[in-house]
């Protein structure tokens, strides 16, 4: 099994605000690669009619997930909320205490690997 903690983050996005959520997409992107490198992959995606915007994030285990949460809370939890609204948070992997801490108000599912792998 692996250590790797990952998660799918469901958003609605507010009214009128889809440029600047893209925006923020490609900041938060580019912060996150040059100052996480335990982040494995980091990517969002919305939905065409851009009421939707989902993330897909691999972290290499639970120091690079909080690593993550840390520089969110930090430098962009603020603007991110204002712009989305989490729907919905699926974490998959070992996550430790304090990563559910740290995701506690998403509301997040918790589940648990029971087979299959990764390359």
């Amino acid at each position: 099994m692996s250590d790797t903690i990952s998660w799918n983050l469901r958003l609605a996005i507010a009214d009128g605000k889809l440029d600047e959520v893209k925006a923020l997409a490609v900041e938060m992107g580019e912060a996150t690669k040059r100052d996480e490198p335990g982040t494995l992959v980091y990517e969002w995606f919305v939905t065409d009619d851009g009421t939707q915007c989902h993330t897909n994030e691999r972290y290499a285990d639970n120091d690079a997930a909080m690593a993550h949460i840390g520089n969110f809370g930090a430098k962009f939890a603020g603007r991110f909320l204002e712009l989305l609204t989490p729907v919905s948070l699926d974490v998959y992997g070992p996550a430790s205490d304090a990563v559910k801490e740290g995701l506690a108000a998403f509301g997040p599912v918790y589940l648990q690997q029971v087979g299959g792998f990764g390359r």
